[in-house]
């Protein structure tokens, strides 16, 4: 019997806040956008950007997190795996949206917590020579 692997990991910035909703059993679902920047030279030494967006959806536990921890502009590392959802409007015109479903999520970057943000400033801000003397490198 054969396997498959369906894997994916980003690293970008949230494009909106998150949004969370309930399924009719209760169980929280929350999406979220993320911006995945990448650049390149061509051969001509032209340099080009491209941003790709990812739909993503966390579920249970992890739904929770996601709302009440992340925000707009935001960077943050996800990784889950590949779903696409398939769907007809009332219109009869069909609909396909691939989105990553969130396994792991990890907040990156500068903090947001306004209350630790004094903290955290004032200790990177430090610099007694004892720091210097008992880490040379």
């Amino acid at each position: 019997m054969s396997r498959g692997l369906n894997k994916v990991q980003i690293i970008g910035h949230l494009g909106k806040d998150p949004e969370m909703r309930y399924t009719p059993s209760g169980k929280p679902v929350t999406t979220f956008t993320v911006a995945v920047s990448r650049a390149w030279n061509s051969a001509d030494g032209e340099r080009h950007n491209e941003t790709e967006w990812f739909n993503v959806v966390a579920w249970g536990n992890l739904a929770e997190i996601c709302k009440q921890y992340l925000s707009k502009g935001q960077q943050v590392y996800v990784e889950g795996r590949l779903q696409t959802r398939r769907w007809d409007d009332k219109e009869g015109v069909k609909h396909t949206s691939v989105e990553v479903v969130a396994s792991e999520m990890m907040m990156l970057g500068e903090r947001r917590d306004h209350n630790n943000s004094a903290d955290v400033s004032a200790a990177e801000g430090s610099t007694e020579t004892t720091d210097e003397e008992e880490f040379p490198f």
